[in-house]
């Protein structure tokens, strides 16, 4: 069930309707709303709700054992067996045959004539989600970062809420599940915000975002041989909007739909394309990732404590973890490899900076000088999205390769698509309280134009929009 379709308006429309009906009784609005996640997970498989249900069984399980520990070594001894527990059966969908591959490449390699088996694995929607807010529970409850355990219908809507389910934004437990206590009031609802995101959210998918994908970047993409030089190039700036625009859609639209059901959940994108550092990107985009990285990966491997070495040690294996959770390819552990290896050269750079300028406040990165920051940055990030984006090493090769073919005349770009990436990449330049203002001035109109406009925003992203409706890219990790 994808947000973009009939069929998820009508379900959306009567879970809204029933959950604000209930809101009077919040054990009751809490079935009901954990009932509706289940229906909507079990749209694309019902076979994947055991899944579903016995990750969150386990984490109830194992938060209470945490808790029951009367010393902090056996406290910590439970918190990692149960994050173990969680990894390895991510690990096992989504990497069982990648390591049958390797495993199979490196017999290759050594002459053995035995081969291991391929299991052929399907890895369910959403799991690496899903997975992230069991962790994200059991670590909260350790750390005391929550005060108590959750109830199982509490930790079942926490787990499987809908609106973030498949593709976040991820939410820390201690930040969710306190709002499963409180009693929403209509008045403190942002509705006219909820709103301006979700249509904002359809706008860049259905619009921008499936344009971008059927008029330049599957093709170019799917054969790059064919192509010239500035078509790739095009081709790379087209993926690189396609993808923002495509994801922050949907966390867009998620934060709305959960702010109608009276849940807040933090900002995903912040303009990353503005960034003037490959630091300052990580701190735009996907934020709730980066910050889970940085929070339960980055900091427990060390962080920055221990001197310079572990520091850029605990930043390469955060970013190829990070890589490597995107899918089990060798195109995503060079994606995480290239992200990780700048932000350590920039750590570098900014040291060696700071001892011979003493404390250094970016002088560099003001007027011109931060353009040049902000070109070189979206470059280098639109460049590895080549390695993100291929299905294979070979395929990125080709494409690479392709850039020394400046002689072909392009082909392959459309004046729609030319639009559609000039004005993406506008929009991140953009006053940062844009929506804000948008949402004072709505504000001031009645109730009965707010709600023609918005009826009518909705016919013409549809009647704009390109045949079918292509799932969210981030669906697949």
């Amino acid at each position: 069930m994808l947000f973009p379709t009939l069929n998820f308006g009508l379900f959306f429309l009567i879970v809204f309707a029933l959950a604000w009906a209930l809101v009077r009784w919040p054990r009751a609005r809490v079935a009901l709303l954990s009932a509706a996640s289940y229906v909507f997970y079990g749209w694309w498989d019902w076979r994947y709700l055991f899944l579903l249900a016995g990750s969150t069984l386990f984490n109830y399980a194992a938060g209470h054992v945490i808790l029951r520990q009367s010393t902090p070594r056996g406290a910590k001894l439970a918190v990692s067996l149960a994050v173990a527990v969680n990894l390895g059966l991510l690990g096992f969908f989504k990497y069982a045959d990648f390591a049958s591959h390797a495993a199979n490449d490196t017999l290759t390699l050594l002459g053995l004539p035995v081969r291991v088996g391929f299991l052929d694995m399907v890895v369910p929607v959403g799991i690496s989600f899903f997975t992230f807010h069991g962790i994200s529970y059991l670590v909260d409850l350790y750390r005391g970062t929550l005060k108590r355990p959750a109830g199982l219908m509490q930790l079942v809507l926490y787990i499987s809420f809908f609106p973030q389910l498949v593709a976040g934004p991820i939410v820390r437990a201690s930040h969710f599940l306190p709002q499963i206590g409180e009693r929403p009031e209509p008045d403190d609802i942002r509705a006219t915000r909820a709103y301006l995101l979700i249509l904002g959210g359809l706008f860049k998918k259905v619009v921008v975002a499936n344009y971008l994908a059927t008029d330049l970047v599957d093709a170019v993409f799917m054969d790059p041989d064919r192509y010239g030089a500035l078509d790739l190039l095009l081709a790379t700036y087209g993926y690189a909007l396609q993808i923002y625009c495509d994801f922050s859609a949907y966390t867009d639209i998620a934060i709305g739909l959960a702010a109608l059901l009276g849940f807040r959940f933090p900002q995903n994108f912040n303009q990353p394309y503005r960034s003037a550092s490959l630091r300052e990107f990580w701190r735009r985009w996907h934020i709730s990732l980066s910050s889970w990285l940085r929070d339960y990966l980055y900091i427990p491997l060390g962080g920055n404590r221990g001197g310079t070495w572990n520091h850029c040690r605990n930043l390469m294996i955060t970013m190829l973890l990070g890589g490597l959770w995107h899918g089990a390819n060798w195109t995503f552990v060079i994606w995480g490899a290239l992200h990780g290896g700048m932000l350590v050269a920039e750590h570098l750079v900014n040291k060696v900076r700071a001892l011979t300028m003493g404390e250094w406040e970016a002088p560099a990165f003001k007027g011109w000088r931060r353009g040049l920051a902000i070109a070189a940055t979206f470059h280098f990030v639109c460049f590895t999205w080549i390695f993100f984006r291929a299905p294979t090493l070979d395929l990125a090769g080709r494409f690479l390769a392709g850039f020394g073919r400046w002689t072909m005349p392009p082909t392959a770009i459309t004046p729609l698509a030319a639009t559609l990436i000039a004005g993406a990449l506008a929009s991140q330049f953009l006053p940062a309280d844009r929506l804000a203002r948008i949402e004072e001035a709505v504000r001031r109109l009645p109730l009965a134009a707010w709600g023609a406009a918005v009826g009518l925003a909705v016919v013409l992203i549809q009647a704009c929009a390109p045949d079918g409706v292509a799932p969210f890219i981030y669906f697949q990790f």
